[in-house]
């Protein structure tokens, strides 16, 4: 599950998304170079293959690992997007593009918000959507809706099967797992498996919290909030932790978790982007990231905890908070807190944003892991948990280490103007 909001301005657009995906499904940040394709090319997404187009724009993806698309993203011209899983009364199809390909392939196609949407439309109306889009469960398959932005405006596009639905945004609008726009959610919607999915409240949590932010920082708490006056997710049996923005998985019938989170400021002359590239962000430290400042991060993570990528790094660090987060995250907090509000202010080079957060993540892992004693939470959450810490054969135990990213080159500017 997901939930994706963007507040159109006259001065720009915010835009914020949380990725809720399987807990052992790691995400990463991906840079695609802009590159011109030979006449006739085609390109291989997730499950099916597509014509390519004849140039594709420099992109910047957080892209679960064993998918060809992406959760969310940017390219070089501002438009910036994130998708969401709906539930619609309209046949799901075996195969087709998922909602992750037709992100990255507007991403890789237009030059405005505007234009990303006719390509999603066409593509949806072309080639259709579908196939398995979960790690654990792979058959499992929805439709999708989007927020589009770009630093002049920004859109909901919801769709069901080939067909959609525009409205643009004015002011302060989040969308979740369901559909939204007058008419054509009540037309289409499945009424039981969006109930599951818990969308109307989080829904109603973020659209609360988004009418009232003002700047980034203020999405980057809306992503973190685990309800009002909760420092701690709240956990049910049924649906894990998937009632608030920030969400921690352990439910029986659905069970997400917060996989990656990103933040962007899209003004004329003045675009910022901040990402965790990890997963829960309440745990976690949005960093700023740049299409035009690629990093050099190691070897795309899998499902199998390692000490080399970001996410898993700090994987172990969310984890171990988790068994008592209001007093093993009061260890750290205050001080993540002070170096976002000085990023935010000042932001630094990515590159060296990121070997700082490292560096940090290590430290904290150390300290956290020193002082864990017990699990406060419910047995069945620390059931849950012990299962995915075995499947990813993750151990809390041991220090954090690793190395700092550098940069490799800038992609080359597309044709867009």
């Amino acid at each position: 599950m997901c939930d994706t909001m963007a507040i159109a301005r006259s001065d720009g657009v915010l835009f914020a998304k949380n990725s809720d995906r399987d807990p052992n499904e790691a995400q990463y940040l991906d840079w695609q170079p802009a590159q011109l394709h030979p006449s006739g090319a085609r390109v291989k997404c997730t499950w099916i293959e597509i014509p390519q187009v004849r140039q594709t724009n420099a992109v910047l993806l957080s892209r679960p690992f064993w998918i060809w698309g992406a959760e969310m993203g940017t390219n070089e011209h501002g438009v910036t997007l994130g998708n969401e899983a709906v539930f619609t009364r309209k046949r799901y199809a075996k195969t087709g593009l998922t909602g992750m390909d037709l992100v990255r392939l507007a991403l890789e196609r237009s030059c405005t918000a505007a234009d990303a949407v006719q390509a999603i439309v066409g593509l949806v109306e072309e080639f259709g959507q579908g196939g398995g889009c979960g790690l654990e469960r792979r058959g499992f398959t929805y439709h999708n809706s989007f927020i589009v932005a770009d630093p002049r405006s920004a859109f909901v596009l919801e769709t069901a099967g080939r067909l959609h639905a525009v409205e643009e945004v004015r002011g302060a609008r989040s969308i979740s797992n369901g559909l939204t726009i007058p008419g054509f959610a009540e037309r289409y919607s499945d009424t039981i498996k969006t109930y599951v999915s818990a969308c109307k409240l989080r829904r109603r949590r973020t659209q609360e919290l988004v009418d009232r932010a003002d700047e980034a920082a203020d999405l980057m708490r809306i992503l973190r909030d685990h309800g009002p006056g909760r420092e701690a997710p709240e956990y049910s049996w049924i649906n894990g932790g998937l009632g608030v923005p920030c969400v921690h998985a352990c439910g029986l019938v659905t069970s997400s978790q917060t996989t990656g989170s990103w933040v962007a400021q899209l003004r004329a002359g003045a675009i910022r982007h901040w990402a965790t590239g990890t997963a829960a962000p309440c745990t976690g430290l949005f960093k700023p990231v740049a299409v035009n400042q690629p990093l050099e991060l190691g070897a795309p993570p899998t499902d199998r905890a390692d000490e080399e990528s970001p996410w898993w790094r700090h994987e172990r660090l969310h984890r171990a908070v988790m068994r008592d987060p209001a007093r093993l995250g009061a260890r750290y907090y205050r001080e993540r807190d002070e170096i976002e509000a000085a990023w935010l202010a000042d932001p630094p080079d990515s590159s060296a944003a990121f070997g700082e957060a490292q560096r940090l993540v290590s430290r904290w892992t150390e300290d956290v892991l020193a002082h864990l004693v017990g699990d406060i939470r419910p047995r069945f959450v620390q059931r849950y948990w012990a299962k995915r810490n075995a499947r990813a054969r993750l151990q809390l135990t041991g220090s954090a280490s690793g190395t700092s990213p550098s940069s490799v080159a800038t992609p080359r500017a597309s044709s867009c103007s």
